[in-house]
Order: structure tokens, then C-alpha cells, then sequence
């Protein structure tokens, strides 16, 4: 649900982190990557969703996630003459704050402690679900549910991947500096990766629709229940990439 169409493997802050590999990725979902911005920030052409593209990067060692970053906007902009300009407009969002029922997340080890995935082949079963540190997975449970999990994360990497299911930007107006382990299991029901996203009385300040019980608690719900945080529309400026040129045929190597 919280992935758009390809795979990305290696990089930064995982187990290969001199190369990083981008596999049937729409040109979106690479710009996504390169801004570190959500599918509803980036206005252009509707190829960039249907369209897919195979990149492989060497990642000189050393660099940083922010670096890998600026190497693929370099490349964009270079194989795609990708040319665009930043916009500001106001919007809806979701302000994310601390619920009544206060903090239920865990407070995450040490990144010394809690290391990384281990060099090797991929690990199967439960295992295979972790992401690096730092960051947040979102996937399917065999029971039609969606899981949400991510070891030593941040409160501004929760609200930045909580945009894209949800359709709009989520800002972080906790408080709260340090990092925590993520687990929350919610319905997919309400949810998507369009513009449109949940309507404001299903946020409502904590107020979400019903949904049948076998399915789980809506996502809003979710986060207060299991995580302690509440999420409430309002409106704010969002930060928005316009494309203004881009080819469709990528130059070779």
C-alpha cells in the first residue's frame, strides 16, 4: 500500500552500501526518492506514473543517505533533464500531537546496540520485514491488515511516511526529540496512496469511521491506541515540486 510500484536495494545505512539499486521504479517514485518528498508533492506529466525504470548507482564510500540523495537528483537531471521548481501553497494536512493517553511507543536501543541487518543472504520470514534503522516499512498481514514497523525512529521519519497512505502531509508537532521502535497494525480501509486521502470528519480529532471488526482499527485510531499519537486536520502550507521538463527516454550510460 505505502509502496509505489519497484524495489530499492542497498545504499546507505544498509548491508551494500556502495551501490544502490532502483528496480521497475516510476520516474515519481524516483523523484520521490531523490526530494525525500511524498507521490502528492510532485506535479507533472501522468508517465511519470506508468513508465518504469531500472537504476544502478555506485555510492562512493562513506556517504550519507542525504548525499545518495543528492547523487540521484544529480542523475535526474542529467539521464532525464529533469528541470523543476519548488512551490509553497496551502492545504490540508494532518498535525500529529500526543494523545491523552500518553506515550505508548518504546524508546529505541542505542544504534550501537541494535545494529543492522547482518551481511549474507536476505533473511526469510519475520526478519525479512525489518528495514534498516531509521526507517519505516509498510506491508500487507496475512490477516488483511496492515502492518507499520521501523526500529530507532524518529517522530519527523513517522510523520513523513504516514503522508503517503494518508494523502497529505503529516507534521509533527510532538515534542518529542528522541527515537522509538515502531509496531502498529491497522486497517487498509480508507486509506490510499491518491491526493484525495481520508476526509477531515474520519481524522476528526480522534473521531474515525467505522469499519467491520474483523478488519482492525482504521489507522487513526491505530496510532492512538497502540503508539499514543492523534492526528487532526487543518490546514498549512505543503511544499510542492513542479515539473517543468522532462524526457521520457533516458540518456545511456
Amino acid at each position: 500500500m505505502a509502496r509505489l510500484q519497484g524495489s530499492v536495494d542497498g545504499g546507505p545505512g544498509t548491508s551494500n552500501p556502495g551501490r544502490i539499486r532502483f528496480t521497475d521504479m516510476p520516474l515519481r517514485a524516483l523523484i520521490m526518492r531523490a526530494y525525500d518528498v511524498q507521490s502528492f508533492q510532485v506535479l507533472g506529466p501522468s508517465w511519470m506514473d506508468s513508465e518504469r525504470f531500472d537504476v544502478i548507482a555506485k555510492v562512493p564510500g562513506g556517504a550519507s543517505r542525504e548525499d545518495a540523495r543528492v547523487m540521484l537528483q544529480n542523475l535526474l537531471a542529467d539521464r532525464f533533464r529533469l528541470k523543476l521548481h519548488k512551490e509553497t501553497k496551502e492545504a490540508p494536512v494532518y498535525e500529529m500531537t500526543v494523545a491523552k493517553v500518553g506515550i505508548r511507543m518504546k524508546e529505541a536501543a542505542p544504534a550501537e546496540a541494535a545494529g543492522d541487518h547482518p551481511p549474507g543472504p536476505p533473511p526469510t520470514g519475520e526478519a525479512r520485514f525489518r528495514m534498516p534503522r531509521g526507517q519505516l516499512g509498510i506491508q500487507a498481514t496475512v490477516n488483511g491488515r496492515m502492518s507499520m514497523r521501523g526500529d530507532g525512529v524518529t517522530m519527523a521519519d513517522l510523520a513523513g511516511t504516514l503522508g503517503l497512505p494518508l494523502g497529505r502531509p503529516v507534521v509533527d508537532k510532538t515534542g518529542l526529540t528522541g527515537t522509538y521502535d515502531i509496531q502498529v497494525e491497522f486497517s487498509p480501509e480508507g486509506i490510499g496512496l491518491g491526493p484525495k486521502g481520508p476526509t477531515p470528519s474520519e481524522a476528526g480529532g480522534g473521531n474515525p469511521a467505522e469499519v467491520p471488526r474483523d478488519s482492525g482499527p482504521t489507522l487513526f485510531t491505530a496510532l492512538q491506541s497502540q503508539l499514543g499519537l492523534k492526528l487532526t486536520s487543518r490546514k498549512g502550507p505543503v511544499d510542492r515540486l513542479v515539473v517543468e521538463r522532462v524526457e521520457k527516454m533516458p540518456t545511456g550510460n
